[in-house]
């Protein structure tokens, strides 16, 4: 988005609660990727609209849109994967420092294997966000979407890109094959025949894709 609008933005959003800001301030410490502000407000506002009983969160990081989702509907049940064991522990601790763990269970591995004990558990959810590995973005979208029931939304975040996917020649030789990616990931969404697909240029851009009944 435009510079001036997102500070715009940023200057918009209610004032943050002090574990909030410590997540932040650790994310951009430890230059791990989280969701940026405007776009985790968005996705808050989604949550309280929806009222997810049970949510799968697909990238757990360090914690932190988890317990934002969770902090925006308290009633919600949340399982989140991660394979990298350092974030993983760290969820860990972050999660049991707000004593969440009785809502939010952390699996450790790789997305693309843990889904399927999932499905193997029965498991459903109502509301499911993928911000992990872009390239694998529609592989995790295949694999989770027979856990959804009908009328919940799959969130996909970073679809945009940094803006490349509108001008993929603007993009550093290193990520083209990410942006080509993207690119038919979203050309891909948009036409499945089970989801409608909104893609709103918020942040990195949000994909928000209802599953029909």
């Amino acid at each position: 988005m435009d510079e001036q609008l997102t500070n715009y933005l940023k200057h918009s959003l209610p004032p943050q609660k002090d574990w909030v800001m410590e997540l932040e301030k650790q994310a951009k410490k430890d230059h791990v990727p989280i969701m940026d502000a405007v776009s985790m407000n968005f996705i808050i506002q989604l949550v309280k609209l929806k009222k997810p009983k049970k949510i799968l969160e697909i990238g757990t990081a360090i914690g932190y849109s988890a317990l934002r989702m969770l902090e925006a509907y308290p009633d919600a049940n949340l399982i989140t994967i991660e394979k990298d064991e350092q974030r993983y522990h760290e969820a860990i601790e972050n999660i049991n420092k707000q004593n969440k763990e009785g809502n939010i269970t952390v699996i450790f591995g790789d997305a693309l294997e843990k889904i399927s004990d999932l499905v193997s558990d029965n498991e459903t959810f109502d509301l499911i966000f993928i911000d992990a590995a872009k390239g694998q973005y529609k592989r995790f979208f295949e694999l989770v979407s027979p856990l959804l029931n009908n009328n919940g939304l799959i969130l996909s975040d970073n679809v945009l890109f940094r803006g490349h996917v509108a001008a993929p020649d603007n993009a550093h030789p290193r990520h083209k094959k990410m942006v080509e990616k993207i690119q038919k990931y979203n050309e891909w969404l948009i036409k499945h025949s089970d989801f409608t697909t909104s893609i709103v240029p918020i942040g990195d851009g949000v994909a928000i894709s209802l599953k029909q009944s």
